[in-house]
Order: structure tokens, then sequence, then C-alpha cells
């Protein structure tokens, strides 16, 4: 062994070969990203993980570096079907520049017909939950990111179970990161009485070459291809349960009656055929022809983001909603790193006199997002944003209103991770009525808010500034 270790070969041209090879990688893997179509933020922030400490960069680059997968987007189903009949595709005048915007990325027109109902509380939302759990005649579908290993968890699962043995079909998705913890044992309950449970882009093995990076962030609940349930909710004790908790965030979701609820199913599918390879025709077959039955007035349009779709229909109807503003603009959201494009449409307007309004948690659960987001609502209320802290709690609702006439909910936060990489759903509404109830709820959240001290220190604080760049410079990566 020592004998090898002092060969010549060893010693002088594997050391050299190792670096050729080490700086061919990098070269390849630079040349890859700038390939890439990726905000510069994101690219800037790879390059230089990549040059400065390649032996970190390269193999975090391999596993986390992935956004759009185009074998992934031509397997999986697409998101944007055709509804029977013609009786619910409308558009409302106001919001036409915004729909036509997202419908050229490859998004669905919106659809008439439907009925909405907010779910402002944690409470709320469990027992909307519920009621349609235990109400579904055939078909259960379900899509959580997390699936919490506690009560609110265990006694979801023996509800799903119970509906299973009554001959309801129960479909379970979970994010394989997400529920890490409780998408294998944790679930046979289900199983066991005939329900199927799949886990989405396993970690272990890896699926693709950046299937760690791509989280299926998607909330979907879905009964009888006719009513959903879509929103921030995850399915633990932080975010629903029966009783009030303490500690439960404050997270935002809506019912969704009518055809939307069947382009809601039809995400779930998509990601569902995928995952478990199950035959996309037969699931079709599945569905009633009732499922474009209207039941309301209420206009919205379904929106698909993530590595299976071409272009990136979330962050183009944002930015269609705040250049298309004429009185005032409403962000709600947990986490705040908004790329270059957004950030400055958003300070033109506050320098134009507009009502730009934030509504972010004093804290989030994610410390370096903290540090990150302070440069941008420090510039935003220099520009004459509203920019306000809500300080009972974690606040984990994400939803953009504009104008008192248009708005967006979900699952996206505002932030690159949510608009760029992972698999996201929003629901764009055009219905006033629907608008003015959800303005109403996020002035109950501001009115819980107060304004933040901005001003950046500059003697005092130099650890906290120095944490606040650093953050900010790796902001593309979170």
């Amino acid at each position: 062994m020592h004998e090898l270790l002092e060969h010549p070969f060893v010693n002088g041209v594997l050391p050299h070969l190792l670096t050729i090879a080490g700086f061919l990688l990098a070269l390849f893997l630079v040349a890859r990203l700038m390939s890439e179509k990726r905000q510069p933020g994101n690219t800037v922030a790879w390059l230089l993980v990549i040059v400065l400490i390649p032996y970190v960069g390269v193999p975090l680059f391999l596993l986390f570096g992935g956004r759009k997968l185009k074998r992934l987007t031509a397997r999986k189903l697409p998101l944007c079907p055709v509804l029977p009949g013609n009786g619910h595709t409308l558009y409302t005048g106001a919001a036409s520049a915004t729909a036509q915007t997202v419908i050229a990325t490859g998004a669905c027109p919106p659809v008439g017909g439907n009925t909405v109902r907010l779910l402002t509380t944690g409470e709320d939302a469990y027992a909307a939950l519920e009621e349609n759990i235990r109400g579904a005649r055939h078909f259960i579908h379900i899509t959580t990111f997390i699936l919490g290993r506690d009560e609110v968890g265990r006694r979801l699962v023996r509800l799903l179970a119970q509906r299973a043995k009554e001959g309801v079909k129960v479909r379970l998705l979970l994010d394989a990161v997400g529920c890490l913890f409780s998408g294998r044992g944790f679930v046979d309950p289900l199983r066991e009485a005939g329900g199927e449970v799949v886990r989405f882009l396993p970690v272990l093995p890896l699926q693709t070459r950046a299937s760690a990076n791509l989280r299926n962030h998607r909330k979907i609940a879905v009964f009888d291809h006719q009513r959903a349930i879509v929103g921030g909710h995850n399915l633990a004790r932080e975010y629903m349960g029966p009783t009030p908790y303490r500690k439960r965030w404050h997270d935002f979701g809506i019912v969704v009656a009518g055809p939307a609820a069947a382009l809601i199913n039809e995400v779930f599918l998509a990601d569902w055929s995928f995952a478990s390879k199950a035959d996309p025709a037969a699931l079709h077959r599945e569905i009633p022809d009732e499922i474009t039955t209207a039941r309301g007035k209420s206009e919205l349009q379904v929106v698909a983001s993530g590595p299976d779709v071409e272009g990136d229909p979330l962050y183009e109807a944002l930015i269609s909603m705040i250049q298309e503003s004429e009185r005032s603009i409403w962000i709600v959201t947990p986490y705040f790193i908004p790329d270059e494009v957004l950030f400055r449409s958003l300070l033109v307007k506050a320098r134009a006199g507009r009502d730009v309004t934030l509504i972010v948690p004093v804290r989030s659960n994610h410390p370096v997002t903290d540090y990150a987001r302070r440069y941008y609502l420090r510039e935003l209320a220099k520009a004459g944003a509203h920019v306000r802290l809500f300080h009972h709690g974690m606040l984990h609702s994400k939803a953009v209103i504009v104008d008192d006439r248009l708005a967006i909910m979900g699952s996206a936060n505002f932030d690159l991770r949510s608009l760029f990489v992972n698999f996201e759903i929003g629901v764009l509404i055009y219905s006033e009525r629907d608008v003015l109830a959800m303005k109403g709820w996020a002035t109950d959240l501001l009115n819980q808010s107060h304004a933040p001290r901005v001003e950046r220190a500059k003697k005092s604080h130099r650890l906290g500034n120095l944490a606040e760049d650093v953050s900010r410079l790796l902001a593309p990566l979170l």
C-alpha cells in the first residue's frame, strides 16, 4: 500500500488528471447553467458556488440544480384540458389582459359557473376537508406537501381509510421530501383499507438528476371530480385541526364547486398518473359528463406551474397583475423574495402613488428568508409602499389582490423557489364579489399588523447586516 502511494503516477499524473477533469466538469456545468432559462440572480448565485467552492458547488448543482425537465414535461398529462361543452368558458373584460397573458403561457382559460367559499382559519379548513371527505360518494383525490405525524394526520388517515372501506376510491399523493417520515408505515391503514398512496419523485432512488430539488408543493383535495379545496394548508396540526391550537399558523384556502373543480382535478390526475404510472385513459373514463354543471356565478382560472409546464404562468400572471394595476396591489405572503422584474414593478407602482401593501409575518419559520427579505422591505417602504408585519403568529397565507377586481391565491409563495422551481397551483379569481371578500380577509390581517423599522443599522448591527447581505446573495438558491 505504501509503495502504491509513492508511485509516480499517483503522486504526479493522477492529481493533474483529476484537476483537469474537475475543471472540465465545472466548465460543462457553467455552460449548461448559462444555456438554461434562469433568472439572472439564480445564475449568478450558482456560478459563485460552482467557481469559488467547486467541491461543494458541483455536487450540489448535480443534485439540486434542475429547474425544467423536458422529459418529465413530455411524460405528464397536459395541464390544460378541454372541458366538455362550451357554455362555461368566458372572460371578464377588466381582467382580460391578465387572462390572455396566462393563456399565452399554456394555461387554461377562465371558466364560469363556479361557487367559491373562503377558508380563513385552520378550523374552517379542517371542517371543510372532513365534511367533503365524509360527503364524497365515489372519489377522493388529495395532494399534500406535508402529512403530519400528529393527531390531525392520524385522524385524517383513519377517516380516509374508513371511506375506502365503504367503497369510495381514495387516492393520496404525498411529496416524498415533505412527507419523508409519514409516507410509508404511517399511511398503511389507508392502504390496508383499499386506498392508494403514492409518493411523488422519491429522493431514494433518484428518478431524475434533479428530482431531489423538484418538490410537489401543490395542496389539492378533489371530491367526486366536482368539488375542490385548494390553498396553502398542509395536513398537519400547525395548519389545520378540528379544535383551536395556540401555535397554529394563519393560512388561507378556498372551496370551489363547479367546472373549475374539474380543472383542479386534472392537475391532480396529471401528477397521479406520472407518479403512479397509472393509465391516463383509464383515469379519465372515471369522470362523469356532469362535471361541467354550473354551480354559481364565479369566474376562475386554474393555473398550474412548475417543471412540468413549458413556461412560468404564475410568475407571468403576477407580472401582468402588477403592471396592469391602476389603484392598489395587496400582497399577503409568508416569504418575500422577488426577482428583479417583480421587485422593480412594485417599486414603480409605489413611486407612482399606487396603494402597494405588503403583509408578511414578523418572523417566519425560515430565518434565512427573513434576512433576505430585509432589503426588499426597506426599499419598498422608501418608495412609499405600506409594509406591514403580522404579529399574531406565523402567517402562511398566499394571495395577491389588485384593484379590488382581480385576485390570485394558491400554494405558491412570493419567492423564487415557488415561482420557478416547485410544482405549484394557483387560482385566479375574476368575480368582484369573491375578490372583495378576499380584500375583507386581508384587511383583517392588516389590522393585526404593524409597520417595521426599516432603517439599516450602519455600525451597531454589523453582524445582522452581513447576514442580510449573504442571505440576499443566496436568496435565488433558497
